[in-house]
């Protein structure tokens, strides 16, 4: 398996995360309008969209909650942004991180299908961020430079699931058919499924050599991606046999699910984009604002006793420096420093303030003059 030298953080067992384009035009609107339709319906609790005043340039910020099966509550977050380096006519790229209030289970329903309205199988208007298809059977380029680019791209992607599949023969019609709809709802658009044709096997599994996993003929393959999950194990990977005629490949969706369950390392920009979900989300019911405004109320206090400790110690400082600076003055037996008179440095390394100090220790512990101009010491017979 391929390893990064640098450990990365693995995505907490509680999220559900991917990532895409949508290339229609009005993509906000597109979501807007189906997250309206779905709070109407009752599908969801609510779903806010954050003013630009408070989201990242240039992106546009979308909030939904709704609660899975055992009324466990889900918040998700839909980030869109423009295409770099692109024209308007590219659509927007697209961020999605859910969370749930327990680990996610694959059989809840995929949070995609909660901002975008996904009414086929392949929804014509979503591609990754390399432009492979959404829940489509995507060919292999028959160049082996493009093949071996679509291939590198899929491994470095951690955002998506990719799975290889070998089509050890021409498929009819119902072998074509994407083999992502067999997934569980939570894993149906997470999983990117390409095809090799029958000829293809050994060019593919020379691009895949440094990645620890090849495909069986006429099997599939999960690819483990870069860096590969600690706990991936290239035999789990693997299915023997794949049979294209439109029946459940359930050794394929069981490699799947496994793999699903694995710790896996965040993503480029995955870290960023939970951090976003939990310290940025607005989306707030009235317990939650209550209980936000207790916590704010509670901070201030604890500042304001920070600051009113602060101050008492200020002036309890204040108060002694003062008092001594009046023993000082009123002993005469040291003659305060006129403030414009500069004195040569002192060579044994003691500042003014140091030597103030001690002057003030010193007048501190002497004995009282008496009245006859001697100290209580003086005056004590020698015994």
């Amino acid at each position: 398996m391929s390893t990064s030298p640098s450990a990365r953080p693995t995505i907490p067992s509680t999220v559900w995360s991917t990532r895409g384009r949508h290339t229609a035009t009005a993509a906000a609107d597109v979501v807007r309008e189906h997250l309206r339709r779905l709070k109407d319906d009752q599908v969801i609790d609510d779903f806010k969209e954050v003013p630009d005043d408070e989201s990242p340039e240039g992106h546009r910020v979308f909030e939904a909650r709704w609660r899975v099966p055992d009324a466990v509550t889900v918040r998700a977050r839909l980030t869109l942004t423009d295409v770099p380096e692109a024209g308007s006519d590219a659509g927007q790229e697209w961020t999605l991180v859910a969370e749930a209030e327990r680990p996610w289970e694959q059989r809840w329903p995929s949070p995609a299908a909660v901002f975008w309205p996904w009414e086929y199988e392949s929804d014509p208007d979503h591609v990754t961020p390399t432009g492979l298809r959404l829940g489509d059977a995507n060919p292999l380029p028959a160049d082996e430079q493009d093949m071996r680019r679509v291939l590198r791209g899929a491994q470095r992607d951690g955002w998506s699931i990719d799975v290889v599949v070998h089509e050890a023969m021409t498929p009819d019609a119902m072998g074509r058919r994407p083999l992502t709809r067999f997934l569980p709802p939570g894993l149906r658009h997470r999983v990117v499924e390409h095809r090799a044709s029958p000829h293809q096997l050994r060019a593919v599994n020379y691009a895949l050599r440094d990645s620890g996993v090849e495909v069986p003929r006429g099997g599939a393959v999960v690819l483990p991606g870069t860096p590969a999950p600690p706990d991936a194990d290239a035999a789990d990977l693997a299915v023997r046999t794949v049979f294209l005629d439109g029946s459940e490949p359930t050794g394929l969706v069981d490699a799947v699910v496994r793999f699903a369950a694995l710790p896996r390392p965040l993503p480029d920009g995955g870290q960023e984009a939970l951090a976003a979900l939990r310290d940025d989300w607005s989306l707030l019911t009235l317990e939650e604002e209550l209980a936000r405004e207790r916590r704010l109320v509670a901070m201030y206090a604890e500042a304001l006793e920070a600051m009113t400790k602060s101050r008492d110690l200020y002036r309890e400082a204040a108060e002694r420096a003062h008092e001594a600076l009046t023993v000082y003055r009123e002993t005469g037996s040291v003659e305060a420093p006129e403030p414009q008179q500069t004195k040569p440095a002192d060579k044994s390394g003691t500042s003014p303030l140091q030597q103030l100090t001690r002057t003030f220790e010193r007048l501190k512990w002497r004995p009282a003059p008496s009245s006859n101009g001697t100290t209580e010491a003086e005056e004590t017979p020698e015994s």
